[in-house]
């Protein structure tokens, strides 16, 4: 008779986990594959019906995300000179001129100025709120705590009138530091009570040994607690970052020039003979992929338990 193991599967049991887990992924990555191959196909492809599976790679879509172009008539093409690169001999072969580069960088350059720095800022104050909570006895802790959780229960949108009128007064409208401002009173909430989970798990005996040694409470927290709290503060800013970079309905109210992110702009993107949709899904593919790097280089933090090496109690 063999032996039974109550906590090993059985190989039925594992297949069919696997089976799971491949379907679950491929039908997640499916929309992410048709995206970026759709930004390699021209335009007819693009919108052909039934949709093309197989199709000649294009940098079509590419050129027309960060160019601006007109019409062009036979006779003004043949009056001008032979095209001196590939981005001319794209545009030209479709009866088009550039007219100057598109501002698809800038609203991105916004996008990563905009996202990065409200990370930054709500990983910055929600670490020293969520340390304060944790360790030290604030008054009336859990009316504060919920209170801030409060915040989280409303969608932002629904304060988006108040907001507006008030960035106007404030001269905060379309600029770089309301928009920073804005996401970080967003994301604060979700960073506090996600580290003050994180910093609840790490022992007080760490913080202890380190006072006796002579640091002072500074220290004890940026030499103990914060290399301790690396797994807590890594997701936490993953989650802020992902809301930042992808919040669009603030965007569209609040900025329209200078501070425009990547999200309301993309769009927007019209070609001649209507919606390009082989420079929007170029556009997505390159807005994926600095949460994509900045995920992948946070992932060794993100695999790391939040107890690794600590004593428990």
């Amino acid at each position: 008779m063999s032996a039974y193991s109550v906590t090993e599967p059985s190989k039925l049991s594992k297949w069919v986990a696997g089976a799971l887990v491949v379907a679950y992924t491929v039908i997640t990555l499916l929309p992410l594959v048709w995206i970026i191959s759709t930004g390699f196909k021209t335009g007819p492809d693009s919108i052909s019906y039934p949709p093309k599976v197989l199709f000649s790679p294009s940098i079509e879509g590419y050129v027309n995300l960060f160019t601006d172009r007109t019409r062009a008539t036979p006779e003004q093409l043949a009056t001008m000179p032979p095209p001196d690169n590939f981005v001319d001999e794209i545009v030209q072969r479709r009866g088009e001129v550039v007219t100057g580069p598109s501002r698809f960088g800038e609203r991105f350059l916004n996008s990563v100025i905009i996202g990065f720095g409200s990370t930054a800022l709500s990983i910055f104050l929600g670490t020293l709120a969520a340390y304060a909570f944790s360790r030290f006895k604030v008054p009336l802790k859990d009316d504060l705590l919920f209170f801030i959780l409060s915040t989280r229960m409303m969608p932002p949108i629904a304060v988006a009138i108040p907001i507006f009128l008030m960035y106007r007064q404030l001269g905060l409208s379309d600029t770089h530091l309301g928009m920073i401002l804005l996401y970080t009173g967003v994301n604060i909430s979700l960073a506090v009570w996600l580290l003050k989970g994180f910093i609840d798990e790490i022992p007080r005996e760490y913080e202890e040994a380190a006072l006796i040694d002579g640091y002072t409470r500074f220290q004890a927290f940026r030499k103990v607690v914060l290399p301790q709290a690396a797994t807590g503060i890594a997701s936490t800013a993953i989650f802020c970052l992902i809301f930042a970079w992808n919040e669009y309905a603030f965007a569209v109210l609040l900025t329209s020039g200078n501070a425009q992110t990547a999200p309301p702009f993309i769009p927007t993107i019209i070609g001649v003979g209507g919606q390009d949709w082989p420079a929007v899904a170029a556009g997505a593919t390159l807005f994926l992929l600095p949460v994509m790097i900045f995920t992948i280089l946070l992932r060794k933090h993100l695999l790391r338990g939040i107890t690794f090496g600590a004593v428990r109690k």
